[in-house]
């Protein structure tokens, strides 16, 4: 079985350009009260560069939460215009929107640590008033 080949310098080049540029579309075209805060956490690019998977993280409530991902397909189209138009590319990768949940699993791992790490400490020994002169 082969190992995966670690992406070259142009797919790198690549997927930090189309990063950088899918997120000044979003922040500039979706609504903050509509969709909570996005941010483009990471982009993989295909190999022949004709695909693309963008892994959006997220901030706000529920129901945006609920909302985020249909208006980033709703609005996929318009996206990829824009994106044509900032990429000077021979062709414009098709991005495939992804939401991406690893900031939240990491502040909830960090909780938890806290947790433990609270309960398991020592009670902090109670100091004597200090003498006054």
């Amino acid at each position: 079985m082969n190992a995966p080949q670690p992406p070259n310098r142009r797919l790198q080049r690549v997927a930090e350009l189309v990063r950088r540029e899918l997120s000044q579309i979003i922040r500039r075209d979706l609504a903050v009260d509509e969709v909570g805060l996005l941010t483009v956490n990471d982009v993989l690019v295909a190999p022949d560069l004709r695909t693309a998977t963008a892994f959006v993280g997220f901030v706000g409530t529920k129901s945006q939460r609920a909302a985020a991902p249909e208006r980033l397909e709703a609005r996929s189209a318009r996206i990829q215009q824009l994106l044509g138009s900032g990429l000077r590319l021979k062709w414009t990768p098709v991005v495939r929107f992804v939401l991406d949940d690893s900031v939240e699993r990491g502040n909830r791992v960090l909780s938890i640590l806290d947790e433990i790490e609270s309960k398991d400490a020592p009670p902090s020994p109670s100091r004597p008033p200090l003498p006054s002169a």
